[in-house]
């Protein structure tokens, strides 16, 4: 009985973004959010321009209160509408906006759109982006697809299942449909091999260098073999003659023979 309660608040959720997004236009939002409240269902829709979102004096959030509480029996839906602030770090924004660009220029421009659009992501900060475009309204004699990279993206993990900004869209064109997939990776996504670098300054630095270096330069002094040295010397044997002999020296240690 769960289960089923379940599967059925999720098309029912499903039902209300396609409306939501038919009434609205696909192209001008980007998502939409719902949750139970105690005064009611809130229902938040992301966008870049809230402004044609709401419509004149919020005509168009009225009409869609009204249809919610007649179509789908919800009793007291609240409407909000958030502004998505960088519609380039936002996957739903750059498929839609790809889905602008093929239909008013054409599919066969489709790579110079793919590579501004990775352009644009990765100078709005993003660590990595994937554009795949696929499908028979790619020119070309069959229907294939193509992938466009750029940055750095997770494929498994729990970063790729939990922090990738994914978004699935199709374009109907005259030649045909195409498909449009977008994964984002965010700036502010934390990854578990990333590692911070404390900035030294200079002085400290070479400080540093230099110990190292005197350190070095001492285990190799110890590490070298002791050298003998021979030398000659002048000394008076025991009936008082001079007499010269050779003495070596190892490291200031004198043995006679």
């Amino acid at each position: 009985m769960i289960e089923r309660k379940i599967v059925a608040q999720k098309l029912k959720e499903k039902e209300i973004e396609t409306f939501v997004f038919s009434f609205l236009g696909r192209e001008s939002c980007s998502h939409i959010k719902m949750q139970r409240t105690p005064l009611g269902e809130k229902i938040t829709i992301y966008t870049s321009r809230p402004g044609l979102i709401v419509g004149r004096k919020g005509g168009n959030i009225k009409k869609i209160t009204e249809t919610l509480k007649t179509k789908f029996g919800m009793e007291n839906p609240q409407l909000e509408v958030a502004e998505v602030e960088n519609p380039n770090l936002d996957a739903a924004s750059v498929s839609r906006s790809l889905i602008s660009a093929l239909q008013r220029f054409g599919a066969k421009r489709f790579k110079a759109l793919a590579y501004r659009a990775l352009e644009n992501t990765m100078n709005a900060g993003a660590k990595g982006i994937e554009v795949v475009i696929g499908g028979r309204g790619v020119p070309g004699e069959r229907a294939k697809t193509w992938r466009f990279t750029a940055g750095y993206l997770k494929k498994s993990g729990d970063i790729s299942e939990n922090f990738m900004d994914r978004s699935y869209e199709a374009c109907n064109l005259r030649s045909g449909t195409i498909g449009i997939k977008v994964s984002i990776l965010h700036p502010d996504v934390i990854l578990p091999d990333d590692i911070t670098v404390k900035a030294k300054t200079v002085a400290v630095v070479q400080e540093e260098i230099k110990k190292a270096e005197d350190v070095a330069v001492e285990e190799k002094l110890k590490e070298q073999p002791k050298k003998k040295r021979t030398r000659k010397v002048k000394s008076k044997s025991e009936d008082g003659n001079n007499k010269e002999e050779w003495i070596q020296e190892y490291a200031g240690r004198r043995n006679e023979k």
